[in-house]
């Protein structure tokens, strides 16, 4: 099972979506200020000038029809730190639906964990005119360039999974409890492993979303027995962590517990372990993704359990923020989203085939 998810995980790739959105401007109403002289022409001629009118006006399109009245179009964009996450694509995938169903245009992009190059994109999607930015930074402090482009430009955004480090740039915020997330983790395996020991925590100290994660999990082991003999920056990567995690285990061996930022970092570090020959080590991941899901309904897995949380839940809830705040209506600054502990006990409350 482990080369399967591994391979899907590798071979997750992003689509770039850049659309470009045009309007109709509305017909002159020239014809209302003709000369007074025109008055006089025959009935003949003025029911013939009027026919065309007609005609026209019955095959506008609808989108002009809808212009007409009031309607309105929007474009706006979208960036996340690592495209390839399942958890991203996701998002992604559920924004845009929601998005395009209403008429509107959603660009998306994918910096691969690079906050130079996700500034860059900012800034080219800026280019294009958009109404509204959904916003995952790939550094909460590093982006900060992208939020004064947004800021300058008029452009709202709204947070979404990991906070910016300033969130005054922000309209409004929506994402998971990260410190339960992490925290319930941690609660679990004490009640494990009541004489603790040694641990390894594979973290993203860039990432606020699994800083939180990492605190709320340190402050529910802390006092309780646990020592950390390894704890690095695995960047929420799968490939990342896996490295990073056959290094430590080899230092390591012992350990009874890995903390994995997020799922993708729980399953690079599984795929270690069963590599280095790894029999009693409890690993716990963030997110409730269904291949960590597939892993604990499994019953043969070093995967203990995951800090779940609904990326179906997040995106929905971005996208409401963002229309309620362009029609006007008032926002709260945070919108939070529950977390949860996701184990062997429970996992058939959840099912693998997809996200909670």
């Amino acid at each position: 099972m482990m080369k399967k998810v591994l391979a899907a995980a590798l071979a997750a790739t992003m689509s770039l979506s850049l659309v470009a959105c045009g309007g109709t401007a509305a017909a002159p109403a020239a014809d209302a200020a003709a000369p007074a002289a025109d008055a006089a022409a025959p009935a003949e001629d003025a029911a013939a000038a009027e026919a065309p009118a007609e005609d026209a006006a019955a095959e506008a399109p609808a989108d002009d029809a809808a212009a007409a009245e009031g309607g309105q179009h929007y474009k706006l964009g979208y960036t996340c730190m690592d495209g390839t996450n399942p958890f991203f694509v996701t998002i992604e995938d559920e924004m845009r639906s929601l998005i395009e169903a209403k008429g509107d245009t959603f660009v998306s992009t994918d910096p691969g964990n690079d906050v130079t190059k996700q500034i860059s994109q900012v800034e080219d999607m800026l280019s294009q005119n958009l109404d509204g930015l959904f916003m995952n930074p790939v550094d909460a402090e590093g982006i900060t360039p992208a939020l004064d482009q947004a800021k300058e430009a008029g452009v709202p955004m709204v947070g979404f999974d990991t906070e910016v480090a300033d969130l005054s740039y922000l309209v409004s915020y929506t994402g998971s409890d990260n410190y339960n997330a992490g925290k319930v983790c941690g609660e679990d395996l004490v009640k494990k492993c009541p004489n603790g020991g040694d641990i390894l925590v594979l973290d993203s100290p860039t990432m606020q979303s699994v800083t939180d994660r990492t605190n709320g999990f340190l402050d529910a082991i802390e006092g309780k027995g646990f020592n950390i003999v390894g704890q690095q920056d695995a960047k929420g990567n799968l490939e990342v962590a896996m490295g990073i995690a056959e290094d430590l285990l080899q230092a390591h061996p012992d350990v009874v517990a890995i903390f994995g930022g997020n799922d993708p970092t729980a399953l690079g570090c599984l795929a270690a372990a069963n590599a280095a020959g790894i029999k009693d080590c409890k690993i716990y991941g963030v997110d409730g993704s269904p291949d960590i899901k597939a892993e604990l309904a499994s019953g043969d897995t070093l995967i203990e359990g995951t800090g779940a949380q609904s990326p179906v839940s997040i995106a929905d809830k971005a996208v409401e923020i963002m229309y309620d705040y362009l029609a006007g209506k008032p926002v709260e600054d945070r919108y939070p989203v529950e977390t949860f502990l996701i184990t062997a006990d429970n996992v058939a409350d959840y099912g693998t085939d997809g996200w909670q």
